[in-house]
């Protein structure tokens, strides 16, 4: 499976030291950016938007993992290709076809990535499997940093696994939501193999420290 990669969560980083936040990730043991994109219509809140994205791609120094938690994302695929998005993560809940819209983020020159809620079924990605880079596990319902985890999200986890391995797909497995020191060995066991982590980074005494011991668990 390779290197576990982290993914700190610039929702929990503080915005009025927004540049400083982006340097200390820069300059840590994480792997990605995980930026997410909400509009207040498919999650109750409003996170960053176009100019902020544009403005941040101007320091940050490592993949930008994009998820947007929109309604009709296709609307803004070329959008956030040309503002440097990496991976660009849709929600299958917001999609009405699917297929295309993952095609639509290839042809664009970035990563497809797929994200369920917790109460939707893998078994909706079934058919599309061998087409995406990326699967989101929400393991928590999508909106607000700080949320407890869902235990479920391990069993979810071990049969995504599965339906990739059957397929043949070569897929990294996210989880987005609640990931701190206590689950991400257990997390990695089940087969993630990219851990998201906001609130347990930004909020801890020493981000820096608290990522690279995300990173030893993940990877031991």
């Amino acid at each position: 499976m390779g290197r576990v990669k982290i993914a700190p969560s610039m929702l929990a980083a503080d915005f009025a030291n927004l540049e400083r936040d982006i340097k200390l990730v820069n300059n840590s043991d994480a792997d990605w950016f995980h930026i997410d994109v909400m509009d207040g219509v498919f999650v109750p809140n409003i996170s960053f938007g176009m100019p902020v994205l544009k403005s941040m791609a101007k320091y940050t120094q490592k993949p930008l993992d994009v998820h947007l938690m929109i309604v009709d994302p296709d609307r803004y695929i070329q959008t956030f290709a040309d503002l440097g998005a990496d991976i660009l993560t849709v929600h299958a809940e917001a999609c009405t076809h699917l297929h295309r819209t993952v095609q639509t983020i290839k042809a664009a020159g970035m990563k497809a990535g797929v994200a369920l809620n917790p109460h939707t079924s893998i078994s909706v990605l079934e058919d599309i499997i061998t087409e995406i880079d990326l699967v989101c596990i929400m393991s928590v319902n999508p909106g607000f940093g700080g949320q407890k985890f869902i235990e479920n999200t391990y069993e979810k986890v071990r049969r995504l696994r599965a339906l990739s391995t059957a397929n043949k797909a070569t897929i990294h497995i996210e989880i987005d939501g609640g990931v701190t020191s206590v689950n991400a060995a257990e997390l990695v066991q089940a087969g993630a193999d990219v851990l998201v982590a906001g609130s347990f980074v930004f909020s801890s005494e020493n981000p820096t420290v608290t990522i690279q011991d995300l990173h030893r668990l993940a990877n031991a």
